[in-house]
């Protein structure tokens, strides 16, 4: 497992037409969302039931394989404090054990709040609680990597302003 702090460099390293999941690891699903090959847009792509761990990480190498994903953002829930607590402990053990299974990088990026601002979205919106439960862990993933791709952007406008 490849874990990098820097998505610029992550991206870099990449394969042209290689593309990114983001993952939302919750108790009970996975929210999974997929960028486009110029990694501009984030999309909700599925969630998947957790069943146990060696199912739902073949579950997700498979779908990686399908969609040409090169690497993985996992959403690491960190406390408002900064500290990591329980959840972020079991989201970097879900890495440490889908590494062995798969060669992709592994890139962990700040998710506090994704699933409320979703949540409070899809309310705003007037969904129905079933449909909110249907759709809320695959709009945060999706929330996660728009987080990573925005900040890919800003990198790159940085580096030559002419360029986005």
């Amino acid at each position: 497992m490849t874990e990098t702090g820097d998505p610029v460099a992550l991206v870099a390293t990449l394969p042209s037409g290689q593309r990114l999941f983001g993952l939302d690891l919750g108790t009970k699903t996975i929210g999974i969302a997929i960028s486009d090959e110029r990694f501009l847009i984030a999309t909700p792509l599925v969630t998947l039931t957790r069943v146990k761990f060696g199912k739902d990480a073949a579950a997700l190498i498979d779908l990686a394989n399908r969609h040409n994903v090169g690497a993985y953002v996992l959403g690491l829930p960190i406390n408002m404090d900064g500290s990591e607590g329980p959840r972020a402990q079991s989201t970097r053990a879900f890495a440490r054990n889908l590494a062995p299974l798969d060669s992709r990088p592994i890139l962990f990026w700040d998710e506090r709040l994704s699933t409320a601002a979703v949540t409070r979205t899809l309310l705003e919106a007037d969904t129905s609680r079933r449909r909110r439960d249907e759709v809320v862990d695959k709009l945060a993933a999706s929330f996660i990597l728009q987080g990573l791709l925005d900040r890919l952007h800003l990198a790159a406008r940085a580096d030559d302003p002419r360029r986005l």
